[in-house]
């Protein structure tokens, strides 16, 4: 029977990756507690939700995506070996780069910033209101 509710081939890539990172699996310390959130009464009774601990480093990763805690410990896994990479890469998370883009978008334009561009959205105004066609009969 196979340990993880996904493709063999899945299964495989996954455990050659925490090969290639060095870690096994007596340095994981895993936990199961009660989901929250929607699921209703099956989330209530079982404890799907995995808490995986990455002991060397202190990585902590808890998922609770899926009802199957079989699928949520593959998934932990996965997420586990994500965040042990950007540590060690000293690279950002597509999430992180993500939340970041964001904050630029929402972050407040400077005073000067907001008039040029109001200057320019007047300009276009104005070049636009000369296409209209005049009252004149035409």
């Amino acid at each position: 029977m196979p340990l993880y509710p996904v493709s063999e081939s899945k299964a495989k890539q996954l455990a050659e990756r925490m090969l290639k990172l060095g870690i096994v699996e007596a340095d994981l310390e895993e936990s199961f507690v009660r989901s929250a959130g929607a699921g209703g009464q099956h989330v209530n009774k079982t404890s799907t939700c995995v808490v995986l601990v990455h002991k060397p480093s202190g990585i902590r990763v808890k998922c609770q995506q899926e009802r199957s805690q079989a699928m949520n410990r593959f998934l932990a896994r996965r997420w586990l070996l994500d965040k042990i990479e950007e540590v060690q890469e000293g690279r950002k998370s597509a999430l992180q780069q993500e939340r970041e883009k964001i904050r630029r978008q929402k972050r407040r334009r400077s005073r000067r910033s907001k008039q040029r561009m109001l200057e320019q959205k007047h300009r276009r105004s104005d070049i636009k209101s000369f296409r209209k066609k005049s009252g004149f009969g035409d």
